[in-house]
Formats: C-alpha cells, structure tokens, sequence
C-alpha cells in the first residue's frame, strides 16, 4: 500500500504547501490513501499521523511532498525516518527521492531536516523582532482587534428579544459564542436592580 500524508501548519498556506497542492501531487505519485491533517510541524501530537504510523506495515511506502511535512527538527524527523526504514516501510519525498538506509540517504536526511529546522527558527526570530518593534509603536495593542461594541449590542439583542438562538445571533455578526455569552451577562448586571 502507498500512503500519502499531507499537512498544513494554518488554514491558510502559500501556493505549493496547501492541503490541496500536496493532495495532488501524492496522488499524481500513486498515493492509494491520502491522510491530511492541519497541525504545526512542532508538536508530536498529530493524530491522524499516529494512526497511520499503527496501520503501516513492512512493505509499505510513506510519501510526502518534502521532508518537513514530516517533522521540522533534525532529531525528530531522523529518528522517524529511521524507525520507518528499521520497519521495513519506503519513504518517499517527492522532491528528494525514495530514502534508504545508506550512509548518504542518511547523510542527506539529516542535512536537509538540519535546515528545516533553521528556517524555522529564523520565522520565530523574524516574528519576535516585528513584535518588539510594534510594541514600541503607540496605540499598539497585543492580541486580537477589540470587537465593535455595535455588534455585540445587536447580537445581544436577538438574543434577549428572543428573536435568534445564541448561535444564530453569534453567527450572523460575526462573533464567539463565548463573547456573546459574556456581552449579555453583563447587560443583565447593567439592568439588575442593586
């Protein structure tokens, strides 16, 4: 059998990384059964992923459309391929080639998830530079942008005149169940007599 596995750290990817652009190219490479997921590269936690590393047998064969849809450390992504290889499973990049167990597969994992791994670090820092530089900005503001109060106001009123469901009413303006829940609780507070 020849598995393809295609992930997404976000919603939304860059043309040639999306959910869909991996998709095609697995199954353009022969892919029987395509397993997708949207989960960072950093956490081990990967559910459909650990699924298919239990269904997996010797014969088998991995493919991905490059290397650090696997993992995104160099120690990790080494480890993996290698405990695939000791089980007798194919990896195939689609952009490297199939990986073996020679001495210069292993060589050219370890480089490439070795910059995977760089690159990543450089968005971090990237990141935390840009943020340090909007704190310094006035009217800078961490987190999510305040929401209107006009549409909280309208949503809490199709709530309490009965006219939507919390859902409905959160929904159509745009806005968390949760912040809906909140805006009415304190509109009750405010019309409560003491």
């Amino acid at each position: 059998m020849k598995y393809g596995y295609a992930r997404v750290s976000s919603r939304v990817q860059i043309k040639g990384n999306s959910l869909e652009d991996q998709e095609a190219q697995l199954r353009q490479a022969g892919c029987e059964e395509i397993v997708c997921e949207q989960f960072t590269g950093t956490t081990m936690h990967r559910p459909k992923f650990d699924e298919l590393m239990e269904r997996i047998q010797p014969g088998d064969t991995i493919a991905v459309t490059k290397l650090d849809r696997f993992a995104r450390t160099a120690a990790d992504g080494s480890t993996l391929i290698q405990s695939l290889i000791d089980k007798g499973v194919t990896v195939h990049v689609l952009n490297m080639g199939v990986i073996d167990d020679s001495p210069i597969g292993k060589v050219i994992v370890n480089v490439l998830l070795a910059f995977a791994q760089f690159e990543r670090d450089l968005i971090i820092e990237r990141t935390q530079a840009g943020k340090a530089i909007a704190r310094t900005r006035a009217g800078f503001r961490e987190g999510r942008p305040p929401i209107p109060a006009a549409r909280k106001e309208a949503a809490v009123r199709m709530v309490l005149e009965q006219k939507m469901t919390y859902r409905e009413a959160a929904e159509s303006v745009g806005i968390s169940i949760a912040t809906l829940t909140r805006a009415i609780r304190s509109e009750k507070a405010r019309n409560c007599p003491q």
